[in-house]
């Protein structure tokens, strides 16, 4: 095994996955399993899959290559781009949509290959990311209907991505409500209302979510664990399907505060240090380059994680009752934003266990 390692736990992924499932399906919830923060690797999609995941969920077309052999709908989150629609037509069944140029576009595509595509409709509901205004919605399709190619599968929302709007009854049923006007004013049924993401998921726990509600995209709450509406782990799933794993390069005791003028250091930041005397400390091989670097949580918690620079991370190990050696490993819990980053890092080792 080559480091810095992202160890990964398929077996761990995939009881995740069939755990949220299984609570959704109690609600007539389906799941889109979202892959992007691991960049898709097909091990473990097919995970997911395993799982009972319903749809894979990607922002990236690179992405959605990979999996192209994998017989499950996709889903391609990020709203396409107009340079990519033909690729969009070809590798996802399903894109997210908001604007009606590149909606016409996906509807010129299709038919140049002789495909319908599905569409959703995103509608923003306060969080002020994507999404057609709520009040324009119902509009918004009349221009929709008419269209060839296309096909309207469904609306959805994204809270707490950008805004950090909670999910709530109120927000979910307004999104319920535009789905029955369209459905009103053009005679046509929508298979899909997606409800947001992991934040929504206490609403499920709590039998709250509004029913119609029929389906959620899950990144964080399979991968890591989480929900994401307050930060709350999750019932009787794993938070360890991803594990850094670091080695030590260096070991050596050294006081706690720098001496000399303090400047700013590499990334245009001054840094504050505490005095606690002379302490041993540990520099391993991954820096900011790799990772986001107050996003690891050391798995021995008596490591202080006290900062990097591009290639290096430094670690008080003074109050461990390891002892620690140069070549050693240390090991990391993550959160969502440091898992992003080391897996999209090509300079961190992928090992599926």
């Amino acid at each position: 095994m080559s480091y810095p390692s992202l160890k990964i736990d398929v077996k761990k992924l995939e009881h995740n996955t069939r755990i949220l499932v299984d609570r959704c399906a109690k609600h007539n919830i389906s799941v889109a399993a979202v892959s992007k923060v691991f960049c898709a690797l097909p091990e473990l999609v097919e995970a997911m899959i395993r799982g009972g995941a319903s749809y894979i969920a990607e922002s990236r077309i690179e992405n959605l290559k990979k999996i192209e052999h994998l017989n499950i709908p996709k889903i391609l989150l990020r709203i396409p781009m107009l340079s990519n629609v033909d690729d969009v037509i070809k590798y996802a069944d399903i894109s997210l949509n908001s604007e009606y140029t590149v909606i016409k576009a996906l509807s010129e595509a299709a038919l140049k290959h002789g495909m319908t595509h599905d569409i959703i409709l995103m509608v923003d509901l306060g969080d002020l990311r994507e999404g057609v205004w709520m009040d324009d919605a119902v509009e918004f399709v009349d221009k929709l209907i008419g269209l060839k190619g296309i096909n309207l599968k469904g609306i959805g929302t994204n809270l707490t991505c950008y805004g950090a709007v909670i999910p709530k009854v109120d927000n979910l049923s307004k999104l319920l409500e535009i789905a029955k006007a369209i459905e009103d004013k053009h005679s046509i049924k929508l298979d899909i209302i997606s409800g947001g993401n992991s934040s929504s998921i206490y609403l499920i726990d709590d039998g709250s979510i509004p029913k119609g509600i029929n389906n959620v995209r899950l990144g964080e709450s399979i991968v890591l664990g989480n929900e994401t509406a307050y930060g709350n782990r999750i019932k009787d799933s794993y938070n360890d399907c991803f594990v850094l794993s670091a080695e030590i390069v260096e070991l050596k005791e050294k006081p706690s505060i720098p001496i000399g003028e303090i400047g700013v250091d590499a990334f245009g930041e001054k840094p504050v240090f505490e005095d606690r005397g002379l302490r041993k400390r540990a520099i391993l091989a991954i820096g900011k380059q790799d990772v986001k670097v107050d996003g690891l949580i050391p798995m021995d918690d008596r490591l202080i994680v006290l900062g990097a620079s591009s290639d290096h991370m430094i670690i008080d190990v003074t109050d461990s009752s390891t002892k620690y050696q140069v070549g050693d490993h240390i090991d990391f819990l993550l959160d969502y934003g440091a898992l992003l980053a080391l897996s999209t890092s090509k300079y961190v080792s992928k090992n599926i266990i």
